[in-house]
């Protein structure tokens, strides 16, 4: 892997990533020449103890292309403005031009509940130059060099002593919010361990106390077992639709033995859940024979500096799905209790997927 360091006129930094050396002399341009304005903060929700934060200033963010935008059009194109440098890099990663963590640092308020300043930091990481691919039609050289850029901005920025914790994502589609519809994804790192990962972990700590090994790698074992919801099993990686899926077509990947996180994969294991990840993309495009959107989240330990031998690495992808008419979004039980109701099995949307021929 090869990297350049830039930082674009409005002050942001950037990094370019390669499978080949980089030269030197590029240059990151900016759709903004101002440096970065506002700030966010956090507010403590007494009820479910735990913070929120606020960046009232993202209303104001790019929100859709402009008229004359052209996806066709190549990066230097003058009437497509673009975040990303001509030259010969295969990933970029920089900082968000309007951040909910990180950025302009401002006081917080002084309000009835407490507040605190909105450490953290939040980065655009741009899959390919290719503005019209996606990240499953990838060459899975590309896709490892991606797993790899994860795990080094993992090591960088959970290096920070203000940050507990990194999760890469990928919104994909319009249905789940995309605005900007070149292949990307994003990283948010926070200054404390959020609630869902925060009891993923608990959960996790509880199990590995009581049986010496990692939960998620003893439920591995055990879908390979069953094997009737299994998208992908490889050496050293593994897919399926879990027993317990709250969304049709939900879909889980990770390595096959517990790993922290991306910066502990070795070349074996990385190549394999490239190869795993892959393998799910294409049968949600082969499945409905469209670009199908989903949104895709990897869990992986806290960035304390301590050891947690019961943390693995594992991605969650979740896509809308259609029932009769409309799409299916968070019902009422779901969003004010956490409390799913699944129409539909996780055994019939597993033969749905599995029954998708790919060639990865």
């Amino acid at each position: 892997m090869h990297t350049l360091e830039l930082t674009k006129p409005d002050g942001r930094s950037m990094t370019l990533y390669a499978r080949q050396p980089l030269p030197q002399g590029l240059q990151a341009p900016s759709p903004f020449a101002d440096p970065l304005r506002g700030g966010a903060h956090l507010r403590w929700h007494p009820v479910r103890g735990e913070w929120v934060t606020y960046a009232a200033y993202r209303q104001d963010r790019t929100f859709l292309p402009p008229p004359e935008y052209n996806p066709l059009a190549p990066m230097t194109d003058p009437a497509n403005p673009t975040e990303v440098p001509t030259g010969p890099w295969d990933i970029a990663v920089f900082e968000n031009r309007f951040p909910s963590l990180g950025g302009l640092q401002v006081p917080p308020p002084d309000l009835i509940v407490p507040t605190a300043p909105a450490q953290g930091r939040c980065e655009v990481v741009v899959f390919t130059q290719d503005r019209t691919a996606s990240l499953g039609a990838l060459p899975l050289d590309h896709m490892e060099l991606l797993l790899q850029v994860w795990g080094d901005r993992t090591r960088r920025i959970g290096g920070e002593p203000q940050i507990e914790y990194v999760l890469p994502f990928e919104n994909r589609g319009a249905e789940v919010g995309v605005t900007l519809h070149h292949p990307h994804g994003q990283i948010y790192a926070y200054p404390v361990v959020p609630p869902v990962p925060a009891r993923i972990q608990q959960v996790a700590t509880e199990h590995y106390a009581k049986h010496g090994r990692a939960l998620l790698e003893m439920h591995i074992e055990a879908e390979r077992r069953d094997g009737a919801r299994m998208l992908y099993e490889g050496p050293h990686a593994a897919a399926f639709v879990p027993v317990c899926a709250r969304y049709p077509y939900e879909v889980w990947i990770a390595p096959v033995r517990a790993v922290e996180g991306f910066a502990q994969l070795d070349d074996a294991v990385r190549a394999d859940l490239a190869r795993a990840l892959k393998t799910v993309l294409l049968k949600y495009d082969g499945l409905w024979q469209r670009p199908f959107p989903y949104l895709m989240a990897w869990y992986q330990a806290p960035t304390d500096g301590q050891p947690h031998p019961e943390s693995h690495l594992h991605a969650q992808l979740w896509p809308p799905y259609r029932t009769r008419d409309r799409l299916k979004y968070l019902a009422g039980t779901e969003l004010a209790a956490g409390f799913f109701a699944m129409d539909a099995l996780p055994e019939e949307k597993a033969r749905e997927l599995q029954q998708v021929e790919v060639t990865v």
